[in-house]
């Protein structure tokens, strides 16, 4: 399958645009594959905001995110590999998505159709316990999946 991140920069960029809040975009800064100004980059991260009236000729494809914004006043291009976003998120409250780093082989594993993770739907894929207060034998046969809230 397709890696996930570029249909989710999307969905969470449209629902904080619709939101009338101002999108940012968490870029890992020490990725050689960005063109982006990096001398504006902080321990290796990159904050921008992508927010309509930021940026122009905003393209958000699956394998990258191109615009052109200024920076200091120059016009530049800037092109970021979906791989390098860490999160979506709204400046004005915080909300929206951060995204764990994405593993070279995985991701090319991932391109030639092969599984790289199979976890069995009576199984707990993180190994841990049941969320507390749970019953352990449900008539269901096995576990239930378990959702938690992470913030």
């Amino acid at each position: 399958m397709n890696s996930s991140r570029p249909y989710l920069v999307r969905a969470i960029y449209e629902w904080i645009a619709d939101n009338d809040k101002t999108p940012y975009l968490l870029v890992d800064a020490s990725r050689s594959d960005i063109d982006a100004p990096t001398e504006y980059a902080e321990d290796g991260r990159l904050v921008l905001n992508v927010s309509p009236r930021a940026v122009q000729g905003l393209n958000m494809g699956n394998d990258v995110i191109r615009f052109s914004a200024r920076f200091g006043g120059v016009a530049r291009g800037v092109t970021i590999p979906v791989g390098a976003v860490m999160a979506v998120y709204a400046r004005e409250n915080g909300q929206g998505m951060m995204f764990g780093a994405e593993d070279e082989m995985e991701e090319e594993t991932n391109q030639s159709g092969e599984a790289t993770h199979e976890v069995n739907a009576g199984q707990d894929p993180d190994g841990g316990d049941d969320a507390p207060g749970s019953s352990s034998s449900n008539s269901g046969g096995g576990k239930r999946p378990n959702l938690r809230v992470v913030k």
